[in-house]
């Protein structure tokens, strides 16, 4: 198991200490101009090289589309994982759909293939098949996704009953699944929600398989607002269950 911090906010980099881990790497690069996805695009081209060499990689970082390098590192190992996605939110817009366009959330529509295109220009990310992609909560859709998902192959769950797909699994927790009330200072509250220990219970039984290649936890709070006790002792849970 290797941690690997990645503090970023979209392209805000972030001190190394707001994120309760203690990283094996940390991983950064001084980003170009250009566009936002543009940008990132070299950041996640990065992190795929750290995924694709890191022992069972642990990604630990600040939003959710960290996920792009994840999942192209994995492919660079020849792993095709599904996808489970933890999260308040459903992540399934584009820049076409998305009122306020926020980059995040279009980050499960882009590992689609229906995002920028220089994210696969750069990273070289293969589409991910609807099927494969289990969307975990998601209690807090927007009309477009809502949309999205009437139509679409992903399967859609909530957390007590999120079990995982066969086959090799990249496990994705944004920390924003949990009731906001026990996360103060989310970015994107959402309340009411799941308990740190039903999400704990989940994801450890889907670790317990052993087909889990490669972890995400974003810890989607603004900068300073310190996790409480039971969200660290989770994340701590998580870790040491990955290992």
């Amino acid at each position: 198991m290797t941690v690997l911090l990645v503090p970023y906010h979209l392209d805000e980099r972030l001190p190394d200490d707001e994120f309760p881990v203690v990283p094996d790497r940390v991983v950064t690069k001084d980003l170009p101009d250009g566009s936002f996805w543009s940008r990132i695009a070299d950041l996640y081209d990065l992190v795929g090289d750290a995924v694709a060499t890191a022992k069972r990689p642990i990604v630990v970082t600040a939003d959710c589309t960290v996920a792009i390098g994840v999942v192209a590192g994995l492919q660079r190992q020849g792993i095709d994982p599904s996808v489970m996605w933890f999260d308040a939110h459903g992540d399934l817009h584009t820049a076409a759909s998305s009122a306020s366009g926020y980059p995040g959330g279009m980050v499960l529509r882009t590992l689609l293939g229906d995002g920028d295109p220089a994210i696969a220009a750069t990273t070289g990310l293969t589409p991910v098949p609807p099927e494969r992609i289990v969307l975990v909560d998601a209690r807090d859709l927007d009309a477009p996704e809502t949309e999205y998902l009437a139509g679409s192959a992903i399967t859609h769950t909530d957390v007590a009953h999120a079990t995982a797909p066969e086959g090799p699994v990249y496990l994705h927790i944004d920390l924003d699944v949990i009731d906001a009330d026990t996360v103060p200072g989310l970015r994107y509250p959402v309340t009411p929600g799941p308990t740190p220990d039903q999400i704990r219970d989940t994801a450890l039984r889907i670790l317990a398989t052993g087909r889990v290649a490669a972890m995400t936890i974003a810890c989607t709070w603004h900068p300073g607002s310190e996790a409480p006790l039971e969200v660290r002792k989770l994340i701590d849970d998580l870790v040491t269950a990955a290992s």
